[in-house]
């Protein structure tokens, strides 16, 4: 009598315990909330479609005993797992909290800060202390000595709020840069004539620039041909970096007058002290590898069309013509 019983409740368990659809694909986010117990969440269960009754799945956890090791979290289940499967799922570790955080390319180390500030990860000036200490992070190439502006990487970084520390994510965004950039071009960045600081801080310039990626290689072989020839560069934006709000037209013409101002590449020679931000991979890219052209000028037309020029006549009728001053 004894080995008959427990195979009917072992045959009984087996058909309580089955999936709501072998054949099925889906794939659900299942959230396990805090407090609760394998027997309680099946209603919540046979509503998201994952098990075919609430009441078959609480006998079936009477009948086998499992499910007291469940946490609270989030965990991918299907209707395709019978009750042994998804207890065991929900035993496992929970699915990481991760919310997206997106870097626009080009955004300065400030407005990063304010974005992760605004967003609640950290306190405000928090970030921007750390990226001012460059010693504590390590990179296969060097790192500027005051400021790591141009070497945090802009990208849709998955954050998790019970796990995230601001200094780990400034080593993942140097890391990303490593990764996505210096790793892949490190021939071609060790036989460059340009410093990989360098490189960095000119494509942050043309991050700036030129708003279509295909024309950075032809206004980076601008740039680099008037550092060569010991020209100013002129590149406006460079007098911006400095600014709270970077469309602050009365603060940026005090800019462009003051000679003292070391990001000013009008009336001071050579490259700015650091990048004026943090450049996508197109930009860095073009400052690799630049297009050599008989271009010393360039413009902007209405329609931010690049329209470049051979010598200041062109470059000043150009002006005129697209009226741009």
């Amino acid at each position: 009598m004894f080995i008959v019983f427990s195979l009917g409740c072992t045959l009984i368990q087996d058909h309580m315990g089955g999936p709501a659809d072998e054949s099925s694909s889906e794939r659900t986010i299942f959230e396990v909330p805090k407090g609760a117990t394998a027997r309680s969440i099946a209603p919540a269960l046979q509503e998201a479609g994952i098990i075919k009754s609430a009441d078959e799945f609480v006998m079936y956890i009477r009948l086998s005993k499992e499910g007291s090791c469940i946490k609270a979290g989030r965990f991918e289940l299907s209707p395709s797992m019978d009750a042994k499967t998804i207890i065991k799922t929900v035993c496992g570790v929970p699915l990481a909290n991760d919310k997206p955080f997106t870097i626009v390319e080009g955004w300065r180390i400030g407005e990063i800060d304010a974005a992760l500030a605004k967003e609640g990860w950290i306190e405000a000036g928090e970030y921007l202390a750390l990226v001012k200490t460059p010693e504590e992070f390590t990179a296969e190439f060097a790192l500027p000595s005051e400021s790591l502006e141009g070497y945090l990487y802009p990208e849709t970084y998955m954050l998790s709020p019970d796990q995230f520390e601001v200094k780990k994510f400034i080593q993942r965004q140097i890391s990303m840069l490593e990764e996505l950039f210096y790793t892949t071009n490190k021939a071609a960045i060790e036989q460059s004539p340009r410093s990989f600081n360098e490189i960095v801080i000119m494509a942050s310039m043309l991050e700036r620039e030129e708003p279509k990626p295909e024309q950075r290689p032809l206004v980076a072989g601008i740039l680099w041909k008037r550092i060569d020839s010991k020209w100013n560069l002129g590149v406006d934006a460079t007098s911006r970096y400095t600014l709270d709000e970077w469309n602050d037209r009365k603060a940026f013409l005090k800019k462009l007058r003051d000679p003292n101002d070391p990001y000013n590449t009008r009336l001071r020679p050579g490259l700015p002290p650091t990048a004026i931000g943090n450049p996508s991979i197109p930009s860095l890219e073009a400052a690799l590898a630049p297009v050599e052209s008989e271009y010393w000028y360039y413009l902007h037309d209405s329609k931010q069309i690049l329209r470049p020029s051979r010598n200041a006549r062109e470059h000043e009728g150009l002006r005129a013509k697209y009226n741009v001053y």
